[in-house]
C-alpha cells in the first residue's frame, strides 16, 4: 500500500503521536525499522547517563510504561484507521527494541547485534509470537513484538554470556 492510499490516522492527538512514536512511523521505506533504529538511538543518548548497574532497570522499566501506555495509544489509532495494525504504529517496536536491550552493555556492537535481533524476531515470527498477534486491537499489536524483543533478549543474553561480543 502506497501512503497516498493509506487511511489517515486519526483519533486523540496523543494517541497518534505516542503509537506513531511522534512522526516516526511515518517514515518509509520500512517504519517498523525507522522505529526500532530510533529506539536504539535515544536509549543510546539517555542510557550514557544512567549507572551501569541501572540500566537494566531503567530498560525493563521504561519498556514496561511502553507496553502500558503503547496499548491504549494503539487500539485508538487503529480503530480510527480501521486497520488491525496499522504500518505508522510503531510504539510497539520501541517495547520490543527495548525488552532485547535489557542488561546489554551500551557499546556499539551490543546495540547493532540487539537491533539485528530484534527486528530478525519481529519479521520471522518464531512460534507463539504470530499467535500473539490474534489478541485483540492494541493488545496484539504491542504484546507480538514483547515476544520478539524477550527472544532477542535470549539471544543476547546468551551471545554475551559466551564472551561472543564484549561487555
Amino acid at each position: 500500500m502506497n501512503p497516498s492510499t493509506t487511511p489517515a490516522l486519526r483519533g486523540p492527538q496523543w494517541a497518534t503521536q505516542v503509537a506513531t512514536l511522534f512522526g516516526v512511523g511515518h517514515l518509509r521505506p520500512g517504519p517498523g525499522t525507522w522505529g526500532s533504529a530510533t529506539t536504539v538511538l535515544l536509549w543510546w543518548l539517555v542510557a550514557r547517563w544512567i549507572a551501569p548497574t541501572w540500566q537494566p532497570w531503567v530498560a525493563g522499566v521504561l519498556a514496561a510504561f511502553v507496553v502500558l501506555v503503547g496499548i491504549p495509544a494503539a487500539t485508538r489509532v487503529s480503530r480510527a484507521s480501521g486497520l488491525k495494525d496499522p504500518q505508522s504504529v510503531v510504539i510497539d517496536e520501541v517495547a520490543g527494541q527495548l525488552i532485547t536491550l535489557i542488561a546489554a552493555p551500551v557499546a556499539w556492537q551490543s546495540l547493532l547485534l540487539g537491533f539485528i535481533l530484534f527486528r530478525a524476531f519481529d519479521i520471522v515470527k518464531p512460534p507463539p509470537v504470530r499467535q500473539l498477534e490474534r489478541l485483540p486491537e492494541g493488545t496484539g499489536i504491542l504484546i507480538d513484538d514483547v515476544g520478539a524483543g524477550l527472544y532477542g533478549l535470549i539471544v543476547m543474553q546468551t551471545v554475551l554470556h559466551f564472551g561472543l561480543i564484549h561487555r
